[in-house]
């Protein structure tokens, strides 16, 4: 089996790694060369991408034979046969292995670009490499996976020399490799086209697969689906608003749309999103499905503080708001949370008790039962919440000026409370 390129090696591999897609998924890319094969598999399963930096320990008058590599955190791993083969001293490991941890923090700076590392605990992480020889890298990297709390490690590469498999079998959970010919040689020579990679080529990958479209449709991996969702990030926005509709079309409903543009003039992000697919939405059990609901929204957040960095909100809207207030009680990090005609009612109570997020609760004047329903809510709630009645309006905000009035409550709750941190600990109940 030959390839193309590093591109073609790693669409080849996404393939074989589509068991994997659904799942909460990092790929790690080993520089240089990994890199480009991780960003095509990256992209063919929708995960993150970042980047691993491992450093070989070459023998000094032979560096391309290595004697070990190094990794983050301190990480270090040895090949004794080449070691005692090569007669490499102590002082010359020491020697190679300072020079080599120098480039290692260099080369994690330059590629990241000021970036923090795509946090990795509890996921199933992909490491990625254009391919084996002694795997003295991939074993290093494997270990740093490991130290650092992943959940699960899966080893993957185009080509390798069986040996070389299976000794790595004992650093990883999964080893995926597509070639394993009897006869080696090198890795380059098992592709058409292999050019060097340079550092620049690296970074402008990992920013590629890091930076979020800024105003547009995206697709937010949920589980075993994959949300239609809009997605606007005015530049410096402090924070991102999660909408959570529960009918499934809330990129679509012209009330949410009116309010994100409101958020988004006043500087917050907004992410419209589909709680239901398209053959979902049409299922009444699904749309009050609030365990569903929230899941989902639990992860559209989890993808937005990867994708940005920054702060999650939540707007709900119908179930929408039991979903956001659900989704909040276990999710401890999320800001602030806002429902428009919504029914918290239709949290659990043990839920809306474990609140911590600042809740306002909008609602129509003329919307009696749902008043009614949101006052009974409100009752369980401990954290810092409010009812905002808005007069003269019903369920939709239809009425002239009302819905105008919603945005501007939402906007003046957002940013009062997205510039603080986190709630801790639940306050006492307000009146």
């Amino acid at each position: 089996m030959r390839f193309q390129d590093r591109a073609d090696a790693g669409r080849r591999l996404a393939r074989r790694l589509e068991h994997l897609r659904g799942q909460d998924v990092l790929v790690l890319g080993l520089p240089r060369g990994g890199v480009p094969v991780a960003h095509e598999v990256a992209r063919e399963l929708g995960a993150a991408l970042d980047v691993l930096v491992v450093r070989k320990l070459g023998v000094p008058w032979q560096p391309e034979l290595a004697f070990g590599a190094v990794g983050d955190d301190g990480v270090r791993v040895l090949n004794d046969d080449v070691l005692l083969q090569a007669g490499v001293g102590p002082d010359a490991q020491r020697t190679v292995e300072r020079a080599e941890r120098a480039e290692l923090e260099r080369r994690s700076s330059l590629y990241r670009r000021q970036r923090s590392p795509v946090p990795l605990t509890g996921r199933t992480v992909v490491v990625v490499d254009d391919g084996l020889a002694t795997g003295a890298t991939a074993e290093a990297a494997c270990r740093v996976v490991h130290d650092q709390g992943a959940g699960r490690v899966v080893l993957a590469v185009p080509v390798g020399p069986e040996r070389t498999l299976r000794r790595l079998r004992q650093s990883a959970d999964e080893v995926v490799c597509l070639h394993s010919p009897r006869f080696f040689g090198s890795v380059g020579a098992w592709y058409d086209a292999f050019p060097q990679v340079d550092d620049r080529e690296v970074a402008d990958l990992l920013a590629q697969a890091t930076r979020p479209v800024r105003d547009g449709d995206v697709d937010v991996p949920a589980g075993p689906v994959r949300l239609a969702a809009r997605f606007t990030l005015p530049d410096q926005a402090p924070a991102v608003v999660a909408f959570a509709h529960g009918s499934g079309s809330g990129r679509h409903s012209p009330r949410n749309r009116y309010v994100a543009d409101v958020l988004n003039r006043a500087g917050l992000g907004t992410l419209l999103l589909d709680l239901l697919t398209e053959h979902e939405e049409h299922d009444r059990h699904k749309v009050f499905d609030i365990v569903l609901l929230a899941r989902r929204l639990g992860a559209a957040a989890l993808w937005l503080r990867r994708a940005t960095g920054l702060p999650v909100a939540y707007f709900g809207a119908s179930t929408g708001a039991a979903a956001a207030l659900e989704a909040a009680a276990e999710d401890f990090d999320i800001r602030a949370v806002v429902s428009r005609g919504g029914r918290p009612d239709l949290a659990t109570p043990a839920a809306l008790d474990h609140v911590r997020a600042p809740t306002l609760l909008i609602v129509g004047s003329l919307d009696t039962r749902v008043l009614s329903l949101n006052r009974l809510a409100a009752d369980w709630m401990r954290c810092d919440h409010r009812i905002a009645v808005v007069p003269g309006a019903t369920h939709l905000f239809e009425q002239p000026g009302t819905l105008s009035a919603v945005a501007d409550l939402a906007r003046e709750w957002f940013t009062a409370h997205l510039a603080l941190p986190p709630t801790a600990t639940p306050p006492r109940r307000t009146a």
